[in-house]
């Protein structure tokens, strides 16, 4: 049977907090059990006799690796509309950072960057410019997120249509037939030069001619500047302001001179 805490001497003391909290990792809680005392008690012995004390992160880490506690949200099954909810805040909180804390987490991450082995770098560019050719050949994800958005509301949408547009050849990356509307997803390299100066000029030329021909068809045309990366919160609110902008040309088809919108990423 142990001793009463109270009945120890400071050298025991010593002993068992260093064990238990520092090489056990229990809690002052569980440590305040075993030797019928109270867990402010064992937190200022620790104190006294210099034991660094976890922060809240390290002791909620430690808790649930030792059972004593369960995690809050593991094996909780969100609907759709709650998952939708909590990203679409964390969005916005994201949005609100002060300009200092924005270049916080960009030096971070650069620092992370030039932590790496040259051999991780140019694993990471290989898959990034992989990928970007894999969404120029099937649509980004974006793309097909509101091209599903567009199915489950009913709308009538065509996916990469081919478009003769004054003798030229044409991809529409979005097209809602009912209403001539084209919707074009531009992606990060269309306004930074991922592919490098020269090929990003002749993006930017192609785009406005591009621009030119399927306006000059009579066609309503819905650019969407997706500058961030995917996200579905982020998703979700451009598919908002989309699906009004749809209603709003279904209501009354607009004057030549009014076809043409953009909608920025939040």
């Amino acid at each position: 049977m142990k001793k009463l805490y109270t009945k120890l001497s400071e050298s025991e003391k010593k002993t068992i907090i260093t064990q238990s909290y520092v090489k056990d990792k229990k809690s002052f809680q569980a440590i305040a059990e075993e030797y019928k005392t109270y867990s402010n008690k064992i937190r200022r012995d620790a104190k006294k006799f210099n034991i660094k004390i976890r922060d809240k992160s390290q002791a909620q880490k430690n808790a649930l690796k030792t059972g004593t506690h369960k995690h809050p949200t593991k094996g909780t099954k969100r609907s759709e509309e709650t998952k939708n909810k909590i990203g679409k805040s964390v969005l916005i909180s994201w949005e609100n950072l002060s300009e200092e804390e924005v270049s916080q987490r960009k030096l971070k991450n650069l620092e992370t960057w030039n932590k790496m082995s040259d051999e991780q770098k140019e694993r990471m560019k290989q898959a990034a410019n992989q990928a970007i050719r894999e969404t120029s050949r099937v649509g980004s994800k974006l793309e097909k997120f509101l091209l599903q958005k567009f199915i489950a509301s009913n709308v009538d949408v065509q996916f990469h249509k081919e478009q003769f547009l004054v003798n030229t050849k044409l991809q529409i990356d979005l097209f809602l037939p009912s209403i001539n509307t084209a919707i074009e997803v531009d992606g990060p390299s269309h306004f930074s030069p991922v592919w490098g100066e020269e090929a990003f000029a002749k993006a930017k030329q192609y785009d406005k001619k591009k621009q030119g021909l399927i306006l000059g068809k009579g066609l309503a045309l819905i650019r969407i500047k997706q500058t961030k990366d995917f996200s579905k919160a982020r998703s979700e609110l451009i598919f908002e302001k989309l699906i009004k902008l749809v209603n709003q040309i279904t209501n009354k088809f607009p004057e030549s001179d009014n076809r043409f919108f953009e909608i920025e990423d939040i």
